[in-house]
């Protein structure tokens, strides 16, 4: 049965600015959403390795929810890295972990090969090596030749890491983190259940990072990364039940 909430609900104390809302307060978390319903080049900064007879490419599939397809060239260690830019020519860094803000992200999406590709997903530093040469970010990684995936939380290249089970081939899963800031840690999901939790010493705190992914060859083999979504929200202001 539905629950009506005739007087509305509230996510903010009762005597704030958004207090007499009747619905959530949409400026406590600053929130990007990517649904992949459509989908503009220009709104990315796209770092292309291409040693393959062939192109990278990256266009929207066929599919319910809306689906992004990335297709490397056919030769080993071809990569292909996104990151935020809004059109805006550059690399945008929209979000920055604050210890006592909470801060999450979520994605839902598959690869070809989950044994012979690397990828990374999440929250990065401006960087053109977001596999294998990032200093800073939150992300999911996993590397090549193995299924296991894991956590990435690292600061100045000193990293704590959380694992989060493994990926099957052309396997549809979701990822995700929370930080709380009641306790200081991030805990970590797969297909929506929780699988772990990592604590916020390696945060990188003095960076801001941009939503960002990236797909490399295992092999001389073209790989393929489809994405249903990215979702990435940080609060705006501290939580106040510390």
């Amino acid at each position: 049965m539905t629950t009506h909430f005739t007087s509305g609900v509230t996510n903010v104390v009762a005597n704030g600015d958004g207090g007499r809302l009747k619905q959530p307060d949409p400026i406590k978390y600053h929130v990007y959403h990517e649904d992949f319903d459509k989908y503009t080049a220009s709104d990315w900064v796209i770092t292309t390795t291409e040693a393959g007879g062939g192109d990278a490419t990256e266009a929207l599939g066929d599919g319910d929810g809306g689906l992004l397809v990335i297709t490397n060239d056919a030769a080993d260690n071809d990569s292909d890295e996104l990151q935020w830019a809004g059109g805006s020519g550059g690399v945008i860094e929209s979000f920055k972990y604050e210890a006592a803000k909470g801060l999450y992200f979520k994605t839902r999406f598959k690869v070809s090969d989950a044994t012979q590709s690397d990828f990374a997903i999440g929250l990065v530093i401006t960087d053109t090596t977001i596999i294998d040469g990032t200093t800073d970010g939150i992300f999911f990684r996993k590397a090549d030749g193995s299924t296991s995936m894991e956590l990435v939380i690292e600061k100045n290249s000193t990293e704590t890491t959380v694992s989060c089970g493994t990926a099957a081939d052309d396997t549809f899963m979701t990822l995700a983190f929370y930080y709380d800031p009641k306790d200081r840690k991030f805990h970590v999901y797969k297909d929506n259940v929780e699988v772990g939790s990592g604590v916020n010493t390696n945060a990188p705190d003095d960076e801001e990072l941009a939503v960002s992914f990236a797909l490399q060859n295992g092999e001389a083999v073209a790989k393929v990364m489809t994405l249903d979504y990215i979702s990435a929200g940080k609060e705006r202001t501290a939580n106040t039940e510390l």
